[in-house]
């Protein structure tokens, strides 16, 4: 397992969620919901995330459809991860499966009683922890780093 801080992000339509691990990666931490609808705004606010945390990597949950395929949210998805790359790179940009992230989130706020209308900009943040967790996981079974490296393009 490599030593090292990562942030997570769980892009979606209106908000992003961002976690953090800790150093060890052995804990994943909601750390706050971006809003997502001013896209200039949003990379501002993720490109100061990544300064103040300073991550080994950023982690994009990538949303596939249960066979396997993307459709226009991943591609959507793809996007956002590649100008997030580009603007902070050297740190690298790993997209991860996210399959069921978001549902397992809001299932798991639900059971400890969090209104779903309370609950809306924290699911994000809890999906951005689910993902972090999934791709700590992958990791420290498999010994290599989660999902696919963002190629940036200069």
């Amino acid at each position: 397992m490599r030593r090292g801080r990562r942030l997570a992000l769980d892009v979606g339509d209106v908000r992003i969620g961002v976690a953090s691990s800790d150093p060890d990666g052995l804990l994943a931490t909601p750390v706050e919901t971006v809003p997502g609808r001013d896209a200039a705004a949003a990379l501002r606010r993720l490109t100061d995330l990544v300064a103040e945390y300073e991550p080994l990597e950023v982690v994009v949950g990538l949303p596939r459809s249960l066979n396997g395929g993307e459709g226009p949210a991943a591609a959507k998805v793809r996007a956002v991860a590649e100008r997030v790359a580009r603007k902070i790179t050297p740190t690298p940009v790993r997209l991860v499966d996210e399959r069921m992230t978001t549902v397992t989130a809001a299932r798991s706020m639900r059971e400890s009683g969090v209104s779903a209308k309370k609950g809306r900009s924290r699911v994000d943040q809890a999906a951005a922890v689910v993902i972090l967790q999934n791709a700590l996981e992958t990791e420290r079974t498999s010994g290599a780093a989660p999902g696919e490296c963002v190629e940036v393009v200069v």
